[in-house]
């Protein structure tokens, strides 16, 4: 038997966050559904971005739903992260969906899917139904394994008229009870954005703006909302480090930081206001009310707008998962002890893993029958069965071929391999 070593040591700090990080996946196992790719970054301190998925059941038509999620996530890739996009299906929780999921979930419409915050999992896991999880119910799964960075459009808020109808969303409460940062362009527009931040710091939730020319905080369509935001984050690593003195506090609250919309895709605020304004009163004088009214104005903005709120809203999206991806880099950078790596340093040390690590073999053999095992949970382990191979020519030969395969899914792997001997006579 040969185990491998690398060369650097591993901090025991890293190495705890690493087992809390799966005994987090084991705790919830017979709940959750974690892709591959995800559990492979969370149990080896790789940056991961979470992403909800009422984008693709209820916030957009068909088919920009499933190309702006796919796109998303590939620009969530394009920086070295994995995304984890979050969702119910047939009354499991998914965290991390292939091609195929993400088809299926895009395909239904919304009477079909639940819209689920923290009140309706239970409920849609009990009937095994499919729902797409809102800011509030993407939060409270990602902090169940282990994801700190989350990106979004817009967070709910306080209503208009929100002092009178008492019409709060959910995803503020969460937000001061889940220690995770969510990466959006502020609160969506159809809301009460000064009530809002008031609530949030109520609910001791840290707000700030990221690259704010104004240092105001962003109004979703808008760059500025004109209310000045508490903080303004200049730098990835600027906010990964407030992140990590949050966690290490263990404040068990969350963090919003609010990303203005690109310019080129700011809509005229006199132009989005309006039509915000008539989408609300056309929403009242139908009687729709609770989490059914969001949707409904997006819809109805788009339709005054000639469909520009739709590109607005696509283009911001693409920017936060940008920005966030960013941050969840830093952020990894800072717990494995590489305050200073910069972007590039990650993909240079990505493309040189190959050499960094040397086989140490202790025995020989003819044949050899290798096992790669990165998870003694045994779903996981049907899983990577496919990596069982023979191989003939003695531990030498093999150790020295495995030398050239040190990345599995684009990741870092410890591996352990079994030699079983066997002896010709």
């Amino acid at each position: 038997m040969f185990v491998r070593f690398g060369k650097q040591i591993i901090s025991a700090k890293v190495r705890a966050d690493s087992s809390i990080a799966s005994r987090r996946l084991s705790t919830f196992s017979n709940l959750i559904d974690v892709h591959p790719d995800v559990r492979i970054a969370l149990n080896s301190n790789r940056p991961v971005v979470a992403l909800e998925s009422t984008i693709i059941t209820h916030g957009m038509p068909q088919p920009q739903n499933l190309e702006t999620a796919l796109q998303v996530e590939d620009i969530i890739r394009s920086q070295n992260v994995i995304p984890a996009t979050i969702a119910i299906i047939n009354g499991r929780v998914k965290v991390g969906l292939d091609k195929n999921e993400l088809n299926n979930l895009a395909s239904l419409g919304p009477e079909m899917v639940f819209k689920c915050s923290r009140r309706d999992l239970g409920y849609v896991l009990s009937k095994k139904l499919s729902g797409g999880t809102t800011v509030a119910g993407t939060s409270i799964i990602a902090n169940m394994v282990g994801i700190r960075v989350f990106a979004t459009g817009g967070i709910g808020g306080v209503h208009r008229d929100g002092h009178i109808s008492m019409d709060v969303s959910a995803d503020l409460i969460e937000l001061g009870r889940t220690p995770i940062c969510v990466v959006s362009s502020g609160i969506k527009s159809i809301l009460d954005i000064p009530r809002t931040l008031e609530y949030l710091e109520t609910q001791g939730v840290c707000v700030a703006a990221y690259q704010s020319d104004t240092g105001h905080f962003p109004a979703f369509y808008t760059r500025s909302s004109g209310v000045k935001a508490p903080y303004n984050l200049k730098t990835p690593q600027e906010a990964a480090l407030m992140i990590k003195s949050s966690l290490d506090l263990q404040l068990q609250s969350g963090i919003l930081i609010g990303v203005p919309i690109p310019k080129k895709y700011a809509a005229d605020e006199k132009v989005i206001n309006d039509a915000i304004e008539y989408a609300v009163s056309a929403a009242k004088k139908r009687g729709i009310a609770g989490k059914e009214v969001t949707p409904f104005v997006l819809e109805a903005v788009s339709k005054v707008t000639a469909g520009k709120s739709l590109e607005s809203n696509i283009g911001l999206i693409k920017n936060n998962a940008y920005v966030a991806s960013q941050i969840a880099v830093a952020l990894s950078n800072l717990k494995n002890g590489r305050e200073n790596a910069s972007e590039s340093d990650n993909k240079e040390k990505d493309e040189t893993r190959k050499k960094s690590n040397v086989p140490v073999v202790v025995g020989a053999s003819i044949l050899d029958i290798c096992m790669m095992c990165l998870e003694d949970d045994l779903k996981f382990l049907l899983y990577l069965m496919r990596k069982i191979v023979s191989m003939i020519g003695g531990s030498h030969l093999n150790a020295s071929s495995q030398k050239e395969e040190n990345t599995y899914l684009g990741h870092r792997v410890s591996r352990i391999i079994l030699m079983l001997h066997t002896v010709c006579l």
